[in-house]
């Protein structure tokens, strides 16, 4: 029987287009081909982001047009569209279909807030649940176009032998883990840095369970990626954190994706999402203003990234216009917890190109994220500690006048709630350390009631009426 969906060129769009794809320094501008890894500039030192020098080339196709191809696209069965590769042009046309790796990544639900939840929020607004991708975080968008691009390079240059590594808080590590446990034993090795006691149980299982080498460091995240940076620099490995400009790309799938299930209308629209190492704002923003040169969108969104007062470097520069490291103390947005954003000059570049009046940065407390956290939860949702951030820092931003409650808004949980599971149960036996500056509120405790008996004894319980 012949599939309803079937994939032929009549039916289904499918990517040609390769592009002219290279790395540029955000600085000097000096260009470095694509097939080599590279994450700083050798000639200034600064970061490097990916550009296609024929996209120009895409421009001829119209915004309708090209709205309508991905709307195609969504009825492919074709495992490399359907992914974030669907948007094969915009993330890295360079890598043919068939090198493509799909786990079953992007196109999370826009779930909108019940009406309790919007109350309390102040406005009625959509929650973005990536924590439904397959490592269970948004760091999937990422790795598909990472892993991809690298099972790419190894068979172009047959590489015989690649260690993919990263520096991480969590979700990282378990997406890299993920991905790359994919490609062929024997060629692809995985290691993990993370900061000792700074991990959740959950997370920590994540890379394990998929192979990787873990090892453990003193210190926060920031101590982390220092190690991976100079391995990076001085040996050759394929970095997997944000500062690899190719993994920013796959990451750019967020904004096509919210845009498309609005209809390509993101008129009025604000979003927010929390900051941590600074790439998923940049490619947020990124993504969006591939849409407008595209004439796919009419007009930019506005972006309001959020931090922890215990975290707060990029809510101090838009503040007070100087850019300065802070220490951190101890979050529950663990992913979050970072004083020195890597990705910070890609943002402040954006900000001030094409962002500078739809970009604010809100800073909430500790308490503030868990009573986020907290209360989506308690209305039919899965966010996380750093979709709490994002709860949060709607609340404060519709509170202070930043956005309108008449504003289309969507928040982005980054990760699945039952990562961070512990930080419930603290909430819940109010057992916090004291850094953490939080006091649970009674309304929003849960614990389990023991009855020892049968159904008689539950109905007197629940003050049941018999029928």
């Amino acid at each position: 029987m012949k599939n309803r969906r079937d994939n032929t060129r009549e039916n289904i769009p499918l990517p040609t287009y390769r592009g002219d794809v290279v790395y540029s320094c955000i600085n000097c501008g000096d260009t470095f081909p694509i097939d080599q890894f590279f994450y700083t500039c050798p000639a200034c030192g600064s970061l490097m982001k990916l550009i296609d020098r024929s996209f120009s080339e895409l421009e001829n196709i119209t915004g309708t047009e090209w709205r309508d191809i991905f709307d195609k696209r969504k009825m492919s069965n074709a495992p490399s569209l359907s992914g974030i590769f669907l948007f094969h042009e915009l993330i890295l046309p360079t890598v043919p279909p068939e090198d493509v790796i799909y786990l079953g990544e992007g196109h999370t639900p826009l779930v909108q807030a019940n009406h309790d939840l919007s109350s309390w929020a102040g406005a009625p607004f959509f929650v973005k649940s990536d924590g439904l991708n397959p490592s269970a975080s948004f760091k999937d968008r990422g790795m598909a176009s990472a892993i991809s691009y690298l099972n790419h390079v190894i068979r172009k240059r047959d590489l015989p032998e690649v260690l993919g590594i990263c520096a991480s808080t969590g979700d990282t590590s378990a997406a890299a883990a993920l991905y790359l446990s994919y490609l062929p034993k024997g060629r692809v090795k995985s290691v993990v840095l993370l900061p000792r006691g700074k991990v959740t149980v959950q997370q920590l299982s994540q890379p394990l369970g998929s192979g990787a080498t873990v090892i453990e460091l003193p210190g926060v995240f920031d101590d982390c990626m220092k190690v991976v940076e100079d391995l990076a620099e001085n040996y050759e490995v394929f970095l997997l954190n944000s500062k690899n400009s190719v993994r920013i790309n796959g990451q750019k799938s967020f904004s096509y994706e919210i845009a498309q299930q609005l209809g390509w209308d993101v008129s009025g629209l604000s979003v927010v999402l929390p900051i941590g190492n600074a790439g998923n704002i940049t490619a947020v923003m990124e993504g969006f203003l591939d849409l407008l040169r595209l004439k796919i969108i009419d007009s930019l969104p506005t972006v309001i990234g959020v931090q922890s007062e215990h975290a707060d470097p990029v809510y101090r520069w838009r503040m007070a216009g100087k850019y300065k490291p802070v220490s951190v103390v101890p979050s529950v947005a663990q992913a979050a917890m970072i004083g020195d954003p890597v990705s910070f000059p890609k943002v402040r570049q954006l900000v001030e190109e094409h962002f500078e009046t739809r970009f604010f940065a809100i800073r909430v407390s500790e308490q503030e994220i868990m009573e986020g956290m907290m209360t989506a939860n308690r209305h039919g949702h899965v966010v996380c500690t750093q979709g709490g951030e994002s709860v949060a820092g709607l609340k404060k931003a519709i509170e202070n006048g930043i956005v309108s409650p008449s504003s289309r808004l969507i928040i982005d949980s980054t990760s699945h709630q039952l990562k961070f599971s512990e930080f419930q149960r603290m909430y819940f036996e109010d057992s916090f350390p004291d850094e953490y500056e939080v006091s649970p509120r009674e309304e929003l405790k849960n614990e389990p009631v023991y009855i020892n008996g049968g159904a008689s004894d539950v109905a007197e319980y629940l003050n049941l009426q018999k029928k």
